[in-house]
């Protein structure tokens, strides 16, 4: 394997917060590319690839096979972060699941993360839960990435021991607000960041439109809720275009 492989550009992002020279996990690796990426690129000095199934364990395998530094790699097959001992990694890399998956695998092997000294979690889905668990666990968000790659948008939250309430103090939105937006991404304000929340909104208006047509009690008590979701996205929007002008 030589420094061309070639990875995803959320991958690819996700390695650039990787700290040079870190031993890395990678917990739900997507058949070992990220892992293999940053011993390839000499950004890692040893890798651990967690996996839970047979069949992504066994592609894992396969994978690190082909490296001329396989030998810095260890694939091993368990839950989560049961497959890592205390002080054995210094960064931590989950992503392509959902938020509240990573949550669970975070709050499960809490033990684990000692000595570790920084998170990178790109969640699909429930970005918020993740800041809000960071928040409460004494993880400081120190950097977040968003993007777009065959038409999905991605964040991905990166986190460091320290002060958890720091990035959201000082802001002009509540710290509700930002625990779903994201506080760098608010303060960065990209065209991607105006595309999701934009996307967000058509989704709650087609629901609104459906309910709208329903004949169900609770239909009403739901579209208030669902016309002050869509009031707060208005105002989040007219923001986030008025600053890209």
């Amino acid at each position: 394997m030589t420094s061309s492989l070639i990875i995803s550009k959320r991958l690819e992002t996700i390695a650039r917060y990787c700290p040079q020279g870190a031993r890395v996990a990678d917990i739900g690796s997507d058949h070992a590319l990220l892992a293999s990426y940053l011993l390839v690129r000499g950004i890692a000095s040893f890798v651990i690839v967690g996996e839970l199934n047979e069949g992504p364990y066994q592609a894992a395998l396969r994978q690190i096979q082909t490296l001329a530094l396989r030998d810095r790699a260890s694939v091993r097959k368990g839950d989560g972060l049961s497959v890592l001992r205390p002080g054995e990694v210094d960064a931590v890399c989950i992503a392509g699941m959902g938020g509240q998956l990573i949550v669970s695998i975070l709050a499960a092997g809490a033990d684990k993360l000692e000595g570790v000294r920084r998170l990178i979690l790109q969640p699909n889905v429930g970005e918020e839960l993740v800041r809000r668990w960071l928040l409460e666990n004494g993880w400081q968000l120190v950097a977040e990435s968003i993007l777009e790659e065959d038409g999905i948008i991605y964040e991905i939250l990166v986190a460091e021991r320290g002060e958890p309430a720091k990035p959201y103090e000082g802001k002009e939105r509540s710290l509700e607000e930002l625990l779903r937006i994201g506080p760098f991404l608010w303060e960065e304000k990209s065209p991607i960041l105006l595309k999701k929340w934009r996307q967000e909104r058509d989704k709650w208006q087609r629901v609104l439109s459906q309910l709208q047509q329903s004949r169900k009690p609770e239909a009403a008590e739901r579209t208030r809720q669902i016309e002050a979701e869509l009031e707060w996205l208005d105002e989040v929007i007219a923001c986030l275009h008025t600053d890209k002008r």
